[in-house]
């Protein structure tokens, strides 16, 4: 760390905010006029279609350390925090949601708990919540479950609010949803200190969530992603072909089961057998082997791409304001 260097960056991935923004920001500062850090607030603009861009450019030329980045159309919260993410500058990097449902009270201890107890990532976690009866109960089934694929023992995967020291943001890639799932993300790439904070969550001031029910179907669906790509990424072939070896054999072993009782009729007993190809067993061989072949030239393909580059989010900026570059 250099005596120059920023201590905080705030990255905040919004999207039809226009209401809220100024107010966090205004917050925000109120917050850092007695926590005597140097900070930046990166409002990352996911493709608004309301006036959000035109008051992060009038944020920005008011304060120096406000900068925004804009999308050309709307990628999701996991491509905008990627995106965030590749712009902080700072030795801690804090994340937090745009709605004024997180409190920028939070932000020094976040702070502490990354820089004295060392640990690589904290989570908020939102004990007393705020939220409609089926907004929680999903939410706390889809925790559980990742708690227990995951072995990470937090209450809230999905909380905006977290603090991440400066290499782990830069060592991970956020794409698709997954931004439900950077501490399992962090974990896999060996960020193992993950630690969780009781935040406080406001009441939505204005608006309405820009997520339905629908994101706890594709919650659960990224989850099974990540713990596959989490598991095998590296190893493919450890996956796929011990299945196809598996299936393999199992089309095998019918398969000299049907040619021994063909000969054992036709040369022992003097029996015409009935014809190998009348059989369903016949067919059950024939899948299995094809299958296993499939999936071995699956696990071939899988090792061929896991030599390539790391998956980067697809998106592209329109406008940026605040930075130097």
């Amino acid at each position: 760390m250099t005596s120059d260097s920023i201590d905080i960056s705030l990255v905040i991935p919004l999207y039809n905010e226009d209401e809220s923004i100024e107010e966090l920001v205004g917050w925000i500062n109120k917050v850092f006029k007695s926590f005597n850090k140097t900070y930046e607030i990166i409002l990352v603009d996911d493709g608004s279609d309301d006036n959000s861009w035109k008051i992060i450019e009038q944020l920005s030329l008011q304060f120096s350390f406000v900068k925004g980045v804009k999308f050309l159309s709307n990628k999701g919260k996991s491509v905008a925090l990627d995106a965030g993410f590749n712009l902080a500058s700072g030795n801690v990097v804090i994340t937090m949601d745009a709605d004024l449902q997180d409190s920028p009270e939070e932000i020094p201890e976040l702070y502490r708990m990354i820089i004295e107890d060392d640990y690589d990532m904290v989570s908020g976690w939102k004990k007393k919540r705020f939220d409609p009866i089926t907004k929680t109960i999903p939410s706390r089934l889809f925790n559980k479950v990742t708690q227990k694929i995951s072995g990470i023992p937090l209450h809230d995967f999905n909380c905006g609010l977290k603090a991440y020291k400066a290499e782990v943001v830069h060592n991970i890639r956020v794409y698709g949803e997954m931004h439900r799932y950077i501490p399992v993300i962090a974990k896999w790439h060996g960020f193992r200190k993950i630690g969780e904070k009781v935040v406080q969550h406001q009441p939505r001031k204005y608006g309405v969530t820009k997520f339905g029910l629908e994101r706890f179907i594709n919650g659960f669906l990224d989850l099974l992603s990540i713990t596959f790509v989490s598991k095998f990424k590296q190893k493919p072939m450890h996956f796929f072909g011990t299945v196809g070896t598996l299936f393999f054999m199992i089309g095998s072993i019918i398969t000299i089961f049907l040619i021994s009782e063909k000969l054992y009729y036709n040369l022992y007993l003097n029996v015409q057998a009935r014809s190998v190809v009348d059989k369903p067993h016949f067919f059950l061989a024939l899948t299995s082997l094809i299958i296993g072949v499939q999936l071995f030239l699956a696990g071939f393909i899988g090792e061929l791409v896991s030599t390539s580059s790391m998956r980067k989010a697809d998106y592209q900026i329109a406008e940026k304001v605040g930075f130097n570059d």
